[in-house]
């Protein structure tokens, strides 16, 4: 049977507890796809909700070694997520491509029930290049815009807290650059991130999505 037209008719699902993490984190869990035509052993796979912090990558992998010992799983990975850290969201996407996994944009509904629409914004959409295979459902969502991060100080005349913004040098747009090409990405949507406010999601549409060969709707 081939799996992934299954994912994307969002077929019914339950799924698997998974270790406690903080609840803004990503998190992993197994669901199982419901089929009829599986005859009672229908296939596994992975869905990550949250936010990707800097140890996301090692929580996925620690996931795999103490699941996929116990449980077949495949290569699928369901994805949901605001975004993240830049450098964590690279390095999972390393991982996946390693793993020749596909990566779905789309979650699990309430109570375990058939497959609904994803998001999948700012730094996420790193971690979705690295599927070996990346589809991107009509209904589910994908945003980009400019990377940055918060630097917390103190005002050293009054005291008080500062929270200040700063945005990525030119080094971190080049190595971005370099990382969707070898994912098979243009360099053009790391240049429309780039240019698109940091207070703002832009929505990729159907056609920039595959004209720069981000993914497709179906398979």
């Amino acid at each position: 049977m081939n799996i992934l037209p299954v994912v994307l008719i969002a077929l019914a699902a339950a799924a698997a507890a998974t270790a406690p993490v903080r609840a803004d984190e990503m998190s992993f869990r197994l669901v199982t796809l419901a089929d009829s035509h599986c005859g009672g052993r229908c296939p596994q796979v992975v869905a990550a909700e949250g936010e990707i912090v800097e140890d996301t990558p090692d929580v996925f992998l620690r996931f795999l070694r103490n699941r996929a010992s116990r449980e077949p799983l495949r290569s699928i990975l369901l994805i949901d997520s605001p975004g993240g850290k830049v450098v964590a969201s690279m390095s999972l996407g390393q991982e996946l491509r390693k793993l020749g996994m596909a990566v779905v944009v789309a979650r699990v509904g309430a109570e375990g029930g058939p497959l609904v629409s994803g998001r999948c914004y700012s730094a996420c959409v790193y971690a979705l290049m690295g599927g070996l295979k990346r589809v991107i459902p009509r209904q589910s969502r994908v945003g980009v815009h400019r990377m940055f991060n918060y630097v917390d100080g103190v005002d050293p005349m009054s005291g008080e807290a500062l929270r200040e913004r700063r945005y990525a040098d030119g080094g971190m747009r080049k190595a971005l650059s370099r990382y969707s090409a070898s994912m098979g990405i243009s360099r053009d949507l790391i240049a429309l991130a780039e240019r698109t406010s940091p207070d703002r999601v832009h929505l990729l549409t159907a056609a920039e999505i595959s004209r720069w060969r981000l993914g497709t709707p179906n398979l």
